[in-house]
């Protein structure tokens, strides 16, 4: 009988930068009134958007002035490296490990990049063998909190006894834009935040949860849904206001299929655990899953404290969730750009 993956440690960290979401919504208002008539009917999601602050690459007074893209990915390289040795450094301490035991590393991130990847270039730094295998992965956006865990899942049980490390990092406010007087760009500026995660999975042994399974769905002419816009100037956001409709009509029956191509069903699921793209959403998912609303109380609490992190803020409410006692069976659940659902279920360890 093959060994099932254990989730062995889970570690996250965030920027020292904090903003509040009143900072957030005053400093919109100084750059954005007098040249979005729109700007007035907008600003209210900085109030509705259920978050509280976020933690950001820089501090405010950098997004006053304009920047391209030397600025914005010099700015992802220094701070998305030291989330990531930060947080690998964390999780590998709390799994009893050195950086030298890591046979592979899963990167993912959409807000930013550097070749060689981050993996490569704090390789010395972090300690990495020189045989380790690495893969990063771009453009999956906030469902790779999920997807990213589930390609580190299946790698390290292809390997019983390797060490696989996964590791999320996002900084999502360097793709704000002074120039784009959209809905979208406003609504951006008042959700998102940065953060990072990391993981320790192996096939084997002790750990904070066993992956059951794993799988995804891509829907069909949905590409206008989420994404990047990219252009001289750097990232611009792509968010249909259809997304929260969109998601209370369709996640539902993608979940239900994803389960059931493992034996499950929504029933089986004691305890969603879903990425808080926002209040609208969550809401939405809530109604699709055919729960209780209020019943995401955990990822409510993330968004209000980080806002919207893209993909490692479901590993925060993982985080939370796991404190607070994983039930028999739990499922992460992120939708991200393609339009797509990714779902992994996770067991109470024996």
């Amino acid at each position: 009988m093959t060994d099932t993956v254990k989730l062995v440690s889970l570690a996250v960290a965030t920027p020292e930068h904090v903003i509040t979401q009143s900072e957030a919504a005053e400093a919109s208002a100084r750059l954005f009134a007098n040249r979005f008539e729109d700007f007035r009917h907008l600003a209210r999601v900085f109030d509705s958007a259920g978050i509280e602050k976020r933690h950001a690459a820089r501090p405010l007074a950098w997004f006053d002035e304009p920047h391209g893209w030397q600025d914005r990915m010099e700015a992802y390289a220094e701070v998305a490296g030291g989330l990531f040795v930060e947080t690998a450094t964390s999780a590998l301490r709390r799994a009893g490990l050195k950086p030298s035991d890591v046979d592979c590393v899963v990167t993912v991130s959409s807000t930013g990049f550097t070749t060689p990847s981050l993996d490569a270039q704090l390789a010395r730094r972090v300690g990495f063998r020189a045989e380790i295998e690495r893969v990063p992965v771009f453009g999956l956006g906030c469902a790779a909190g999920v997807s990213g865990f589930a390609i580190a899942s299946r790698l390290a049980r292809c390997r019983p006894g390797a060490v696989v490390l996964f590791v999320s990092v996002e900084l999502c406010t360097l793709a704000f834009r002074l120039d784009e007087l959209t809905r979208p760009n406003i609504i951006a500026t008042a959700l998102f935040g940065d953060g990072a995660a990391a993981c320790v999975l192996r096939a084997g042994g002790d750990g904070l949860a066993e992956v059951e399974s794993t799988g995804e769905h891509l829907f069909a002419d949905t590409l206008d849904i989420m994404g990047w816009k990219i252009d001289d100037g750097g990232f611009g956001i792509v968010l249909a206001q259809s997304l929260p409709p969109f998601a209370e009509r369709e996640l539902g029956p993608a979940v239900a299929g994803i389960l059931a191509r493992n034996a499950l069903n929504v029933e089986d699921i004691g305890r969603f655990i879903c990425h808080p793209g926002g209040m609208k959403v969550l809401a939405a998912m809530e109604s699709a899953l055919s729960l209780v609303p209020g019943t995401l109380d955990h990822e409510r609490a993330v968004l209000a404290e980080y806002g919207n992190m893209s993909s490692p803020t479901v590993l925060f409410v993982l985080e939370r969730v796991i404190r607070a006692g994983l039930p028999e069976r739990a499922a992460m659940i992120a939708m991200g750009p393609g339009f797509s659902a990714s779902c992994v279920t996770l067991r109470r360890p024996v």
